[in-house]
């Protein structure tokens, strides 16, 4: 069962921060990272739509600069929000990153980014729109994010999308559900699993991975 390490293992580093990445690197199968897109039009890498929650600013991702966001403290790291080509230039090689993309218009780029940075990155999103998207920029793995929802239409929509994967919430995750996912030909990875204990259960139910904040979740 893959580590899969949520925005860099949010509770342990400064999410989405190139010390996350490089941290969560010596620990994780997979890094999971957020990308939107900001008011100078460069992809940035953090996740909500304003800074408020990881900065002691106020604004807009859309309406700040790259050298704005990179001119903030993310959560007391001394790091700024970065921009997505700076993370993957610091980024070790051989890490393996899914890029949870915030909204439409920014896969094409983000793969562009990682093809020319040499790292494999898969991509994930909730919006059947923005995965489509990613695969008409050439996408080789691509995942549905899901929260709710009946099973039989999150799998309908993850085939439809040709999704290699569900990424789904960790309590959706029962055995019947899984099962029914492999039997699709997707693999399941579980969202945001709280504890080992919860991560030993879903071993048991047979999900693929499980994205954590911490790296002890995956008994590390």
């Amino acid at each position: 069962m893959r580590c899969i390490a949520h925005r860099g293992f949010a509770e342990t580093y400064p999410e989405n921060t190139i010390t996350a990445v490089r941290s969560a690197a010596e620990h994780a199968d997979v890094i999971e990272i957020d990308v939107r897109r900001c008011g100078s039009g460069d992809l940035v890498v953090i996740h909500d739509e304003t800074v408020e929650r990881v900065t002691d600013a106020t604004g807009r991702v859309d309406d700040l600069r790259a050298d704005e966001l990179a001119a903030l403290d993310v959560l007391d790291s001394g790091e700024g929000v970065p921009t997505l080509v700076s993370l993957l230039d610091a980024t070790t090689d051989g890490v393996e990153l899914v890029f949870d993309l915030k909204e439409p218009g920014v896969a094409a780029d983000a793969l562009d980014a990682a093809d020319d940075a040499g790292i494999e990155a898969a991509v994930s999103a909730f919006s059947t729109d923005v995965l489509e998207a990613a695969d008409q920029a050439g996408a080789d793995r691509f995942a549905l994010l899901a929260a709710a929802g009946d099973e039989a239409g999150i799998l309908n929509v993850a085939r439809d999308v040709g999704c290699e994967a569900i990424h789904l919430h960790w309590q959706l995750c029962v055995d019947e559900f899984v099962d029914r996912a492999h039997e699709a030909g997707l693999d399941v990875n579980a969202w945001t699993v709280p504890s080992r204990h919860d991560a030993d259960a879903l071993a048991q139910v047979g999900v693929d991975g499980v994205i954590v904040d911490r790296p002890a979740v995956c008994g590390d």
